[in-house]
Protein backbone atom coordinates (compact mmCIF):
# COMPACT_ATOMS: atom_id res chain seq x y z
CA UNK A 1 0.00 0.00 0.00
CA UNK A 2 1.49 3.33 -1.08
CA UNK A 3 0.55 6.89 -0.16
CA UNK A 4 1.60 10.43 -0.98
CA UNK A 5 1.12 13.75 0.78
CA UNK A 6 -0.67 16.69 -0.80
CA UNK A 7 -0.19 20.03 0.94
CA UNK A 8 -2.46 22.92 -0.01
CA UNK A 9 -1.49 26.46 1.05
CA UNK A 10 -4.68 28.50 0.67
CA UNK A 11 -5.70 32.08 1.34
CA UNK A 12 -6.72 31.55 4.96
CA UNK A 13 -5.23 28.20 5.94
CA UNK A 14 -3.00 25.30 4.96
CA UNK A 15 -4.27 21.74 4.62
CA UNK A 16 -2.35 18.46 4.29
CA UNK A 17 -3.88 15.17 3.19
CA UNK A 18 -2.54 11.63 3.08
CA UNK A 19 -3.72 10.06 -0.19
CA UNK A 20 -4.04 6.36 -0.92
CA UNK A 21 -2.70 5.83 -4.40
CA UNK A 22 -4.83 2.91 -5.50
CA UNK A 23 -7.99 5.06 -5.56
CA UNK A 24 -7.12 8.63 -4.57
CA UNK A 25 -8.93 8.43 -1.25
CA UNK A 26 -7.90 10.87 1.46
CA UNK A 27 -6.98 8.83 4.54
CA UNK A 28 -5.94 11.61 6.89
CA UNK A 29 -6.23 15.41 7.03
CA UNK A 30 -4.57 18.20 8.96
CA UNK A 31 -5.71 21.84 8.86
CA UNK A 32 -3.96 24.94 10.21
CA UNK A 33 -5.54 28.39 10.16
CA UNK A 34 -2.96 31.11 9.66
CA UNK A 35 -2.75 33.06 12.94
CA UNK A 36 -1.42 36.34 11.57
CA UNK A 37 -3.59 39.24 10.47
CA UNK A 38 -7.30 39.01 9.68
CA UNK A 39 -8.19 35.44 8.71
CA UNK A 40 -4.52 34.92 7.89
CA UNK A 41 -4.17 38.04 5.74
CA UNK A 42 -2.09 41.06 6.73
CA UNK A 43 -3.95 44.21 5.73
CA UNK A 44 -3.36 47.95 5.75
CA UNK A 45 -6.27 50.05 7.11
CA UNK A 46 -5.13 52.87 4.84
CA UNK A 47 -5.19 50.77 1.66
CA UNK A 48 -7.98 48.26 0.98
CA UNK A 49 -5.97 46.78 -1.91
CA UNK A 50 -3.17 45.53 0.38
CA UNK A 51 -3.06 41.79 1.16
CA UNK A 52 0.10 40.18 2.53
CA UNK A 53 0.93 37.03 4.53
CA UNK A 54 3.46 36.14 7.18
CA UNK A 55 5.88 33.45 5.89
CA UNK A 56 6.29 32.20 9.47
CA UNK A 57 2.71 30.95 9.23
CA UNK A 58 3.73 28.74 6.30
CA UNK A 59 6.50 27.08 8.30
CA UNK A 60 4.29 26.41 11.29
CA UNK A 61 1.39 25.31 9.10
CA UNK A 62 3.60 22.84 7.27
CA UNK A 63 4.71 21.23 10.52
CA UNK A 64 1.29 21.12 12.15
CA UNK A 65 -0.78 19.89 9.22
CA UNK A 66 1.55 17.09 8.15
CA UNK A 67 1.82 15.86 11.73
CA UNK A 68 -1.96 15.73 12.16
CA UNK A 69 -2.55 14.24 8.70
CA UNK A 70 -0.14 11.39 9.41
CA UNK A 71 -1.67 10.74 12.82
CA UNK A 72 -5.26 10.75 11.56
CA UNK A 73 -4.35 8.47 8.64
CA UNK A 74 -2.92 5.93 11.07
CA UNK A 75 -5.98 6.19 13.32
CA UNK A 76 -8.49 5.93 10.46
CA UNK A 77 -6.87 2.91 8.83
CA UNK A 78 -6.67 1.14 12.19
CA UNK A 79 -10.32 1.88 12.91
CA UNK A 80 -11.36 0.73 9.44
CA UNK A 81 -9.74 -2.67 9.77
CA UNK A 82 -7.37 -1.99 6.86
CA UNK A 83 -3.63 -2.37 6.78
CA UNK A 84 -2.56 0.26 9.29
CA UNK A 85 -0.91 3.26 7.68
CA UNK A 86 2.61 4.24 8.68
CA UNK A 87 4.66 7.24 7.61
CA UNK A 88 7.26 5.08 5.85
CA UNK A 89 4.60 4.26 3.24
CA UNK A 90 4.61 7.87 2.01
CA UNK A 91 6.55 7.83 -1.28
CA UNK A 92 6.31 11.50 -2.30
CA UNK A 93 5.09 15.01 -1.49
CA UNK A 94 3.25 17.53 -3.65
CA UNK A 95 2.60 21.18 -2.81
CA UNK A 96 0.15 23.70 -4.19
CA UNK A 97 -0.25 27.33 -3.17
CA UNK A 98 -1.98 30.58 -4.03
CA UNK A 99 -0.40 32.73 -6.68
CA UNK A 100 1.04 34.93 -7.80
CA UNK A 101 2.33 35.27 -4.23
CA UNK A 102 6.01 36.32 -4.41
CA UNK A 103 8.26 36.46 -1.34
CA UNK A 104 11.36 38.66 -0.93
CA UNK A 105 14.24 36.42 0.27
CA UNK A 106 17.86 36.87 1.33
CA UNK A 107 20.94 35.15 -0.10
CA UNK A 108 20.14 31.96 1.82
CA UNK A 109 16.61 31.80 0.44
CA UNK A 110 15.18 32.90 3.78
CA UNK A 111 12.16 35.24 3.69
CA UNK A 112 13.07 38.73 4.86
CA UNK A 113 10.03 38.72 7.14
CA UNK A 114 11.64 35.99 9.27
CA UNK A 115 14.39 38.48 10.16
CA UNK A 116 13.73 40.56 13.27
CA UNK A 117 14.53 43.72 11.32
CA UNK A 118 11.75 43.17 8.81
CA UNK A 119 9.12 41.13 10.66
CA UNK A 120 6.71 44.08 11.07
CA UNK A 121 7.26 45.54 7.61
CA UNK A 122 4.31 44.78 5.31
CA UNK A 123 6.46 45.08 2.19
CA UNK A 124 8.81 42.35 3.49
CA UNK A 125 6.00 39.77 3.76
CA UNK A 126 4.61 37.47 1.08
CA UNK A 127 2.65 39.56 -1.43
CA UNK A 128 -0.54 37.51 -1.53
CA UNK A 129 -2.34 36.82 -4.81
CA UNK A 130 -5.21 39.15 -3.91
CA UNK A 131 -2.96 42.16 -3.32
CA UNK A 132 -3.95 44.82 -5.89
CA UNK A 133 -1.70 47.66 -4.75
CA UNK A 134 0.35 47.49 -7.95
CA UNK A 135 -2.42 48.40 -10.41
CA UNK A 136 -0.48 51.43 -11.66
CA UNK A 137 2.63 49.35 -12.31
CA UNK A 138 0.59 46.66 -14.07
CA UNK A 139 -0.89 49.28 -16.40
CA UNK A 140 2.58 50.65 -17.21
CA UNK A 141 3.92 47.15 -17.90
CA UNK A 142 0.99 46.57 -20.25
CA UNK A 143 1.55 49.86 -22.04
CA UNK A 144 5.29 49.38 -22.54
CA UNK A 145 5.06 45.71 -23.47
CA UNK A 146 2.32 46.30 -26.05
CA UNK A 147 4.52 48.95 -27.63
CA UNK A 148 7.88 47.19 -27.42
CA UNK A 149 7.35 43.45 -26.70
CA UNK A 150 3.82 42.59 -27.90
CA UNK A 151 4.65 38.87 -27.79
CA UNK A 152 4.88 39.10 -24.00
CA UNK A 153 1.36 40.46 -23.77
CA UNK A 154 -0.14 38.12 -26.37
CA UNK A 155 0.55 35.13 -24.13
CA UNK A 156 -1.21 36.67 -21.14
CA UNK A 157 -4.35 38.05 -22.72
CA UNK A 158 -2.85 41.40 -23.81
CA UNK A 159 -3.09 42.85 -20.31
CA UNK A 160 -0.71 42.47 -17.36
CA UNK A 161 -2.38 42.19 -13.96
CA UNK A 162 -1.79 43.77 -10.56
CA UNK A 163 -2.13 40.23 -9.14
CA UNK A 164 1.09 39.16 -10.86
CA UNK A 165 4.82 38.86 -10.19
CA UNK A 166 6.54 41.85 -11.88
CA UNK A 167 3.95 44.48 -11.01
CA UNK A 168 4.14 43.56 -7.31
CA UNK A 169 7.92 43.62 -7.22
CA UNK A 170 8.08 46.92 -9.09
CA UNK A 171 5.56 48.41 -6.64
CA UNK A 172 7.74 47.24 -3.74
CA UNK A 173 10.71 48.98 -5.33
CA UNK A 174 8.71 52.20 -5.45
CA UNK A 175 7.13 52.21 -2.00
CA UNK A 176 9.74 50.28 0.03
CA UNK A 177 13.13 50.60 -1.68
CA UNK A 178 14.87 49.44 1.50
CA UNK A 179 13.03 46.10 1.30
CA UNK A 180 13.77 45.76 -2.40
CA UNK A 181 17.47 46.54 -1.92
CA UNK A 182 17.80 44.01 0.90
CA UNK A 183 16.01 41.26 -1.00
CA UNK A 184 18.60 39.18 -2.81
CA UNK A 185 15.83 37.58 -4.87
CA UNK A 186 12.10 36.93 -5.02
CA UNK A 187 10.55 33.46 -4.94
CA UNK A 188 6.95 32.48 -5.61
CA UNK A 189 5.28 30.76 -2.67
CA UNK A 190 4.63 27.77 -4.96
CA UNK A 191 8.40 27.46 -5.50
CA UNK A 192 9.43 28.41 -1.98
CA UNK A 193 7.70 25.59 -0.07
CA UNK A 194 9.14 22.76 -2.23
CA UNK A 195 12.57 24.39 -1.98
CA UNK A 196 12.19 24.57 1.79
CA UNK A 197 11.37 20.85 1.94
CA UNK A 198 14.36 20.08 -0.26
CA UNK A 199 16.76 22.13 1.87
CA UNK A 200 17.64 24.58 -0.90
CA UNK A 201 19.42 27.58 0.62
CA UNK A 202 20.31 29.50 -2.54
CA UNK A 203 17.58 31.30 -4.54
CA UNK A 204 19.42 30.55 -7.78
CA UNK A 205 19.25 26.83 -7.01
CA UNK A 206 15.46 26.82 -6.54
CA UNK A 207 13.77 24.86 -9.34
CA UNK A 208 11.00 27.17 -10.49
CA UNK A 209 7.71 25.87 -11.86
CA UNK A 210 6.54 26.95 -15.30
CA UNK A 211 3.08 27.36 -13.85
CA UNK A 212 3.98 30.53 -11.93
CA UNK A 213 6.71 31.60 -14.34
CA UNK A 214 4.62 31.35 -17.48
CA UNK A 215 1.27 32.61 -16.24
CA UNK A 216 2.48 35.42 -13.97
CA UNK A 217 6.09 36.37 -14.84
CA UNK A 218 6.01 36.56 -18.67
CA UNK A 219 8.30 33.53 -18.97
CA UNK A 220 8.47 31.54 -22.22
CA UNK A 221 11.17 29.47 -23.91
CA UNK A 222 10.29 31.31 -27.15
CA UNK A 223 12.12 34.42 -25.98
CA UNK A 224 14.72 32.85 -23.70
CA UNK A 225 12.82 32.68 -20.44
CA UNK A 226 11.98 35.80 -18.42
CA UNK A 227 11.57 39.24 -20.05
CA UNK A 228 14.88 40.49 -21.40
CA UNK A 229 16.98 42.95 -19.41
CA UNK A 230 16.63 45.71 -21.99
CA UNK A 231 12.87 45.69 -21.59
CA UNK A 232 13.06 45.47 -17.79
CA UNK A 233 15.50 48.36 -17.68
CA UNK A 234 12.89 50.49 -19.45
CA UNK A 235 10.69 49.88 -16.42
CA UNK A 236 13.50 50.35 -13.91
CA UNK A 237 17.22 49.43 -14.12
CA UNK A 238 16.96 47.71 -10.74
CA UNK A 239 14.43 45.24 -12.20
CA UNK A 240 16.90 44.42 -14.96
CA UNK A 241 19.58 43.80 -12.34
CA UNK A 242 17.20 41.59 -10.36
CA UNK A 243 16.69 39.33 -13.39
CA UNK A 244 20.21 37.91 -12.90
CA UNK A 245 19.21 36.82 -9.39
CA UNK A 246 16.01 35.04 -10.37
CA UNK A 247 16.21 32.03 -12.73
CA UNK A 248 17.00 31.02 -16.28
CA UNK A 249 14.74 28.00 -16.66
CA UNK A 250 11.34 26.86 -15.39
CA UNK A 251 10.11 23.26 -15.26
CA UNK A 252 6.78 21.52 -15.79
CA UNK A 253 5.09 19.12 -13.37
CA UNK A 254 6.83 16.17 -14.96
CA UNK A 255 10.04 17.28 -13.23
CA UNK A 256 10.71 17.07 -9.48
CA UNK A 257 11.57 20.11 -7.38
CA UNK A 258 14.05 17.84 -5.59
CA UNK A 259 14.00 15.31 -2.78
CA UNK A 260 13.08 15.65 0.89
CA UNK A 261 16.11 16.79 2.84
CA UNK A 262 17.30 15.25 6.10
CA UNK A 263 16.23 18.25 8.22
CA UNK A 264 12.62 18.26 7.08
CA UNK A 265 12.40 14.48 6.92
CA UNK A 266 13.19 14.45 10.63
CA UNK A 267 10.77 17.28 11.41
CA UNK A 268 7.91 15.60 9.56
CA UNK A 269 8.70 12.01 10.42
CA UNK A 270 9.06 10.96 6.77
CA UNK A 271 11.72 9.13 4.78
CA UNK A 272 14.61 11.23 3.57
CA UNK A 273 15.06 11.33 -0.20
CA UNK A 274 11.46 10.85 -1.35
CA UNK A 275 10.55 13.08 -4.33
CA UNK A 276 9.05 16.52 -3.82
CA UNK A 277 6.92 17.54 -6.79
CA UNK A 278 7.29 20.83 -8.61
CA UNK A 279 5.20 23.46 -6.90
CA UNK A 280 2.18 24.84 -8.73
CA UNK A 281 -0.81 27.05 -8.07
CA UNK A 282 -3.74 25.50 -6.25
CA UNK A 283 -6.08 25.78 -9.20
CA UNK A 284 -3.62 24.06 -11.57
CA UNK A 285 -3.23 21.10 -9.25
CA UNK A 286 -6.97 21.28 -8.64
CA UNK A 287 -7.44 20.77 -12.37
CA UNK A 288 -5.24 17.67 -12.29
CA UNK A 289 -7.08 16.38 -9.21
CA UNK A 290 -10.40 16.92 -11.02
CA UNK A 291 -9.33 14.85 -14.02
CA UNK A 292 -8.56 17.64 -16.50
CA UNK A 293 -7.96 16.59 -20.09
CA UNK A 294 -8.47 18.20 -23.47
CA UNK A 295 -12.14 19.20 -23.72
CA UNK A 296 -12.63 19.43 -19.95
CA UNK A 297 -12.77 22.83 -18.25
CA UNK A 298 -12.15 22.71 -14.50
CA UNK A 299 -13.61 25.48 -12.36
CA UNK A 300 -11.99 25.80 -8.93
CA UNK A 301 -14.65 27.67 -6.98
CA UNK A 302 -13.86 29.35 -3.68
CA UNK A 303 -13.10 32.89 -2.54
CA UNK A 304 -12.32 33.54 -6.19
CA UNK A 305 -12.78 31.26 -9.19
CA UNK A 306 -10.15 29.97 -11.59
CA UNK A 307 -10.91 28.18 -14.83
CA UNK A 308 -8.28 25.81 -16.20
CA UNK A 309 -8.07 23.82 -19.42
CA UNK A 310 -5.44 22.08 -21.53
CA UNK A 311 -4.73 21.70 -25.25
CA UNK A 312 -2.21 19.34 -26.84
CA UNK A 313 1.05 20.74 -28.19
CA UNK A 314 0.22 19.77 -31.75
CA UNK A 315 -2.97 21.82 -31.65
CA UNK A 316 -3.16 25.31 -33.13
CA UNK A 317 -3.38 27.46 -30.00
CA UNK A 318 -4.36 31.06 -30.59
CA UNK A 319 -3.52 33.90 -28.25
CA UNK A 320 -6.74 34.73 -26.39
CA UNK A 321 -7.34 38.35 -25.31
CA UNK A 322 -8.20 38.82 -21.65
CA UNK A 323 -7.22 35.43 -20.20
CA UNK A 324 -4.48 34.75 -17.66
CA UNK A 325 -2.10 33.01 -20.01
CA UNK A 326 -1.47 30.19 -22.45
CA UNK A 327 1.64 28.42 -21.20
CA UNK A 328 3.41 25.46 -22.72
CA UNK A 329 3.76 22.68 -20.14
CA UNK A 330 1.68 24.24 -17.38
CA UNK A 331 -0.96 22.09 -15.67
CA UNK A 332 -0.19 18.84 -17.56
CA UNK A 333 3.14 18.07 -19.25
CA UNK A 334 2.71 17.79 -23.00
CA UNK A 335 -0.11 20.33 -23.13
CA UNK A 336 -0.64 24.04 -23.23
CA UNK A 337 -2.26 25.14 -20.00
CA UNK A 338 -4.92 27.85 -20.12
CA UNK A 339 -6.09 29.87 -17.13
CA UNK A 340 -8.88 32.39 -16.66
CA UNK A 341 -10.98 33.39 -13.67
CA UNK A 342 -12.92 35.82 -11.52
CA UNK A 343 -11.28 37.87 -8.79
CA UNK A 344 -14.12 37.39 -6.32
CA UNK A 345 -16.93 34.86 -6.06
CA UNK A 346 -17.23 33.38 -2.57
CA UNK A 347 -15.75 36.63 -1.23
CA UNK A 348 -18.75 38.50 -2.68
CA UNK A 349 -21.23 36.29 -0.84
CA UNK A 350 -19.17 36.61 2.33
CA UNK A 351 -19.17 40.40 1.99
CA UNK A 352 -22.95 40.51 1.57
CA UNK A 353 -23.85 38.09 4.34
CA UNK A 354 -21.24 38.94 6.95
CA UNK A 355 -20.30 42.57 6.31
CA UNK A 356 -23.48 44.15 4.98
CA UNK A 357 -26.11 41.92 6.60
CA UNK A 358 -23.94 41.45 9.73
CA UNK A 359 -24.87 37.79 9.65
CA UNK A 360 -23.39 34.39 10.52
CA UNK A 361 -23.91 30.77 9.55
CA UNK A 362 -27.62 31.00 10.35
CA UNK A 363 -27.92 33.99 8.03
CA UNK A 364 -26.33 32.03 5.18
CA UNK A 365 -28.83 29.23 5.71
CA UNK A 366 -31.79 31.62 5.80
CA UNK A 367 -30.77 33.54 2.69
CA UNK A 368 -30.02 30.32 0.86
CA UNK A 369 -33.45 28.90 1.70
CA UNK A 370 -35.27 32.09 0.71
CA UNK A 371 -33.24 32.47 -2.50
CA UNK A 372 -34.14 28.93 -3.52
CA UNK A 373 -37.81 29.90 -3.53
CA UNK A 374 -37.23 32.62 -6.14
CA UNK A 375 -37.75 31.89 -9.83
CA UNK A 376 -35.26 33.12 -12.44
CA UNK A 377 -35.93 36.80 -13.11
CA UNK A 378 -38.38 37.15 -10.23
CA UNK A 379 -36.31 39.58 -8.17
CA UNK A 380 -35.78 42.06 -11.03
CA UNK A 381 -32.11 42.57 -10.14
CA UNK A 382 -28.85 42.33 -12.08
CA UNK A 383 -25.35 42.46 -10.58
CA UNK A 384 -21.90 43.01 -12.04
CA UNK A 385 -19.50 40.70 -10.17
CA UNK A 386 -16.57 43.12 -9.95
CA UNK A 387 -16.39 43.74 -6.20
CA UNK A 388 -12.67 42.86 -6.34
CA UNK A 389 -12.06 44.03 -9.90
CA UNK A 390 -12.27 41.97 -13.09
CA UNK A 391 -9.68 39.27 -13.77
CA UNK A 392 -11.06 37.89 -17.05
CA UNK A 393 -11.76 39.14 -19.70
CA UNK A 394 -11.30 42.85 -18.88
CA UNK A 395 -8.28 42.47 -16.54
CA UNK A 396 -8.98 45.67 -14.63
CA UNK A 397 -8.63 45.93 -10.82
CA UNK A 398 -10.23 49.38 -10.83
CA UNK A 399 -13.64 48.07 -11.83
CA UNK A 400 -16.14 47.74 -9.00
CA UNK A 401 -19.43 45.98 -8.27
CA UNK A 402 -22.82 47.15 -9.43
CA UNK A 403 -26.45 46.25 -8.63
CA UNK A 404 -29.19 47.38 -11.02
CA UNK A 405 -32.93 47.12 -10.39
CA UNK A 406 -33.09 47.88 -6.66
CA UNK A 407 -36.42 49.08 -5.32
CA UNK A 408 -37.82 49.73 -1.86
CA UNK A 409 -39.04 46.13 -1.88
CA UNK A 410 -35.71 44.40 -2.65
CA UNK A 411 -34.85 41.89 0.07
CA UNK A 412 -31.60 40.46 1.41
CA UNK A 413 -32.31 37.09 -0.19
CA UNK A 414 -33.12 38.64 -3.56
CA UNK A 415 -29.84 40.51 -3.55
CA UNK A 416 -28.02 37.35 -2.44
CA UNK A 417 -29.46 35.41 -5.39
CA UNK A 418 -28.66 38.26 -7.78
CA UNK A 419 -25.03 38.18 -6.60
CA UNK A 420 -24.85 34.43 -7.31
CA UNK A 421 -26.34 35.01 -10.75
CA UNK A 422 -23.88 37.86 -11.38
CA UNK A 423 -20.92 35.56 -10.80
CA UNK A 424 -22.52 32.97 -13.10
CA UNK A 425 -22.93 35.57 -15.84
CA UNK A 426 -19.25 36.45 -15.39
CA UNK A 427 -18.43 32.75 -15.77
CA UNK A 428 -20.42 32.63 -19.00
CA UNK A 429 -18.44 35.56 -20.43
CA UNK A 430 -15.25 33.56 -19.88
CA UNK A 431 -16.71 30.41 -21.47
CA UNK A 432 -17.81 32.36 -24.53
CA UNK A 433 -14.36 33.92 -24.91
CA UNK A 434 -12.67 30.49 -24.76
CA UNK A 435 -15.06 28.98 -27.29
CA UNK A 436 -14.69 32.03 -29.54
CA UNK A 437 -10.98 31.26 -29.85
CA UNK A 438 -11.34 27.55 -30.48
CA UNK A 439 -10.82 26.09 -27.01
CA UNK A 440 -12.91 22.91 -26.81
CA UNK A 441 -15.18 22.76 -23.76
CA UNK A 442 -17.13 19.51 -23.78
CA UNK A 443 -17.49 19.10 -20.01
CA UNK A 444 -17.24 21.37 -16.97
CA UNK A 445 -15.99 19.86 -13.73
CA UNK A 446 -16.14 22.01 -10.61
CA UNK A 447 -14.14 21.69 -7.41
CA UNK A 448 -13.79 23.69 -4.21
CA UNK A 449 -16.03 24.64 -1.33
CA UNK A 450 -18.76 26.35 -3.35
CA UNK A 451 -19.13 23.40 -5.71
CA UNK A 452 -19.30 21.03 -2.75
CA UNK A 453 -21.73 22.92 -0.57
CA UNK A 454 -23.97 25.18 -2.65
CA UNK A 455 -26.45 23.28 -4.80
CA UNK A 456 -28.40 26.46 -5.62
CA UNK A 457 -25.28 28.10 -7.00
CA UNK A 458 -24.42 25.05 -9.10
CA UNK A 459 -27.89 24.86 -10.63
CA UNK A 460 -27.84 28.59 -11.42
CA UNK A 461 -24.44 28.16 -13.10
CA UNK A 462 -25.83 25.30 -15.21
CA UNK A 463 -28.89 27.35 -16.20
CA UNK A 464 -26.91 30.48 -17.07
CA UNK A 465 -23.98 28.87 -18.90
CA UNK A 466 -26.02 26.14 -20.57
CA UNK A 467 -23.41 23.58 -19.47
CA UNK A 468 -23.84 20.42 -17.46
CA UNK A 469 -21.96 21.01 -14.21
CA UNK A 470 -20.21 18.03 -12.64
CA UNK A 471 -18.46 18.06 -9.25
CA UNK A 472 -15.05 16.55 -8.63
CA UNK A 473 -15.17 13.37 -6.56
CA UNK A 474 -12.58 14.67 -4.11
CA UNK A 475 -13.44 17.47 -1.72
CA UNK A 476 -9.74 18.34 -1.69
CA UNK A 477 -8.99 18.36 -5.41
CA UNK A 478 -6.07 20.82 -5.19
CA UNK A 479 -4.21 18.80 -2.58
CA UNK A 480 -5.15 15.60 -4.44
CA UNK A 481 -3.64 16.94 -7.65
CA UNK A 482 -0.41 17.72 -5.82
CA UNK A 483 -0.36 14.25 -4.25
CA UNK A 484 -1.13 12.64 -7.63
CA UNK A 485 1.82 14.44 -9.21
CA UNK A 486 4.09 13.14 -6.46
CA UNK A 487 2.84 9.63 -7.22
CA UNK A 488 3.85 10.00 -10.88
CA UNK A 489 7.29 11.31 -9.93
CA UNK A 490 7.80 8.39 -7.54
CA UNK A 491 7.11 6.02 -10.43
CA UNK A 492 5.57 2.57 -10.63
CA UNK A 493 8.66 0.89 -9.17
CA UNK A 494 8.11 2.77 -5.90
CA UNK A 495 4.38 2.09 -5.81
CA UNK A 496 3.30 5.09 -7.87
CA UNK A 497 2.33 5.54 -11.51
CA UNK A 498 4.13 5.79 -14.83
CA UNK A 499 2.01 8.60 -16.26
CA UNK A 500 -0.46 11.31 -15.38
CA UNK A 501 -3.12 9.55 -17.46
CA UNK A 502 -2.78 6.34 -15.42
CA UNK A 503 -2.76 8.21 -12.14
CA UNK A 504 -5.80 10.30 -13.04
CA UNK A 505 -7.72 7.22 -14.19
CA UNK A 506 -7.17 5.59 -10.80
CA UNK A 507 -7.23 8.54 -8.43
CA UNK A 508 -9.74 11.08 -9.82
CA UNK A 509 -13.38 11.13 -10.86
CA UNK A 510 -16.65 13.00 -10.49
CA UNK A 511 -19.49 12.59 -8.02
CA UNK A 512 -22.66 10.78 -8.99
CA UNK A 513 -25.28 13.10 -10.35
CA UNK A 514 -24.78 16.42 -12.12
CA UNK A 515 -26.49 19.78 -12.52
CA UNK A 516 -28.30 19.97 -15.88
CA UNK A 517 -29.60 23.19 -17.41
CA UNK A 518 -33.33 23.71 -17.03
CA UNK A 519 -34.63 24.81 -20.48
CA UNK A 520 -37.19 27.26 -19.10
CA UNK A 521 -34.72 28.88 -16.70
CA UNK A 522 -32.10 28.94 -19.45
CA UNK A 523 -34.46 30.86 -21.75
CA UNK A 524 -35.02 33.56 -19.13
CA UNK A 525 -31.35 33.79 -18.22
CA UNK A 526 -30.38 34.14 -21.88
CA UNK A 527 -32.47 37.30 -22.00
CA UNK A 528 -30.97 38.64 -18.75
CA UNK A 529 -27.47 37.77 -19.99
CA UNK A 530 -28.00 40.16 -22.91
CA UNK A 531 -28.57 42.92 -20.35
CA UNK A 532 -25.53 41.75 -18.36
CA UNK A 533 -23.35 42.05 -21.48
CA UNK A 534 -24.65 45.56 -22.04
CA UNK A 535 -23.60 46.53 -18.51
CA UNK A 536 -20.36 44.51 -18.78
CA UNK A 537 -19.28 46.10 -22.05
CA UNK A 538 -20.43 49.60 -21.16
CA UNK A 539 -18.91 49.87 -17.68
CA UNK A 540 -15.96 47.71 -18.76
CA UNK A 541 -14.88 50.22 -21.37
CA UNK A 542 -15.86 48.20 -24.44
CA UNK A 543 -18.45 50.70 -25.64
CA UNK A 544 -22.19 51.23 -25.39
CA UNK A 545 -22.23 53.09 -22.07
CA UNK A 546 -24.71 55.66 -23.44
CA UNK A 547 -27.29 53.03 -24.40
CA UNK A 548 -28.37 51.85 -20.93
CA UNK A 549 -31.83 53.35 -20.75
CA UNK A 550 -33.70 50.12 -21.34
CA UNK A 551 -31.88 47.87 -18.83
CA UNK A 552 -33.97 48.70 -15.76
CA UNK A 553 -37.24 48.60 -17.69
CA UNK A 554 -36.46 45.25 -19.30
CA UNK A 555 -35.59 43.82 -15.89
CA UNK A 556 -39.00 44.94 -14.66
CA UNK A 557 -40.67 43.28 -17.65
CA UNK A 558 -38.78 40.04 -17.00
CA UNK A 559 -39.73 40.27 -13.31
CA UNK A 560 -43.41 40.78 -14.12
CA UNK A 561 -43.47 37.78 -16.46
CA UNK A 562 -41.57 35.59 -13.98
CA UNK A 563 -44.09 36.35 -11.23
CA UNK A 564 -46.99 35.69 -13.58
CA UNK A 565 -45.51 32.34 -14.60
CA UNK A 566 -44.94 31.40 -10.98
Amino acid sequence: MSYTLGIDFGTNSVRAIVVRLRDGKSMGTGIFNYPSGKDGVLVDPKDPHCARQNPADYHEGLLQTVKVALETAAAETAKGGEDVFSADQVIGIGVDTTGSSPIPVDRENRPLALDERWKDNLAAQCWLWKDHTSAEEAALITEKALAERPQYMARCGNTYSSEWFWSKIWHCLKIAPDVFDNAHSWVELSDYIPALLCGVNDPLAVRRGVCAAGHKAMYADDWGGLPDKEFLSRLDPKLASLRDRLYERAYDQGEPAGTLCAEWAKKLGLAEGIPVAMGAFDVHYGAIGSGVEEGVLVKAMGTSTCDCGVMKFEGDVQDIPGICGIVKGSILPGYYGLEAGQSAVGDIFKWWVETVCQGSGETYARLQSEAEQLAPGEHGLLALDWNNGNRTILVDPYLTGLMVGLTLHSSQAEIYRALIEGTAFGARVILERLKEYGVPVERVVCCGGLAEKNALLMQIYADITGCVMQVSRSDQSCALGAALTAAVLAGVNKGGYDSFEEAQAAMTGVKEGAYHPDPEAQKIYDEVFGLYRKLHDGFGGLGGISNMGDVMKKLLQIQKQAKANK
